[in-house]
């Protein structure tokens, strides 16, 4: 290992260990190995393997979600935004699944095993959906009583192609079409009528 051991560090080796090894035989052992110190070295920085497997789950959702939140922020109509955000979210979470399966298969143990970390990104990714439904009820552009609730349906809605219990269809071919015709019908059913 060159320069000081860090948590970013020991996050990218224990997702090469996790891949090599994958989540039910990867140790901490085996990423002080990699990084050629002792166990005792990462748990300065990671008190438990658990805290380690969580940071690493933490990291791989916000890497796979880059770029959403300052998206949903944008000044893009709302309308627009939404089915984009949208289709960057399952675009995302595609390449992950398509591009390095086995690392998916890993990730969608661990956001098992750390369902709070999971749930607060889903929470995050619900506030995002919020935001977008919000401005577009200002903005005269969508009828919502409440965006927040609104905006959970809409997350339910598009379940197929951002849950990665659902990724076994991502790699069909019609999944695009697919994608634009619900995305279609959910903005269709938050368009402001009269």
């Amino acid at each position: 290992m060159e320069g000081p051991l860090n948590a970013e560090t020991i996050l990218g080796a224990t997702e090469d260990v996790l891949r090599r090894y994958g989540p039910a035989k990867a140790t901490v052992v085996d990423v002080a190995r990699v990084l050629g110190v002792s166990h005792g070295s990462v748990y300065r920085h990671f008190p438990t393997k658990t805290a380690l497997r969580e940071a690493v789950t933490e990291r791989w959702l916000e890497r796979a979600h880059a770029g959403l939140a300052e998206f949903a922020a944008s000044d893009v109509p709302a309308p627009e935004r939404l089915r984009r955000w949208l289709r960057q979210l399952h675009e995302s979470k595609r390449r992950k699944a398509l591009d390095d399966p086995e690392l998916f298969a890993t990730y969608s143990v661990l956001t098992k095993e750390n369902s709070a970390v999971v749930a607060a990104h889903l929470e995050d990714l619900v506030k995002q959906i919020t935001r977008i439904i919000a401005d577009g009820v200002a903005a005269g552009e969508f009828s919502a009583a409440d965006p927040e609730v609104s905006a959970r349906a809409v997350f339910a809605a598009m379940m197929r192609f951002h849950d990665p219990a659902n990724a076994s269809y991502w790699s069909d071919p019609g999944i695009d079409a697919s994608f634009d015709a619900v995305c279609s019908l959910v903005l269709a059913g938050l368009e402001r009528r009269g």
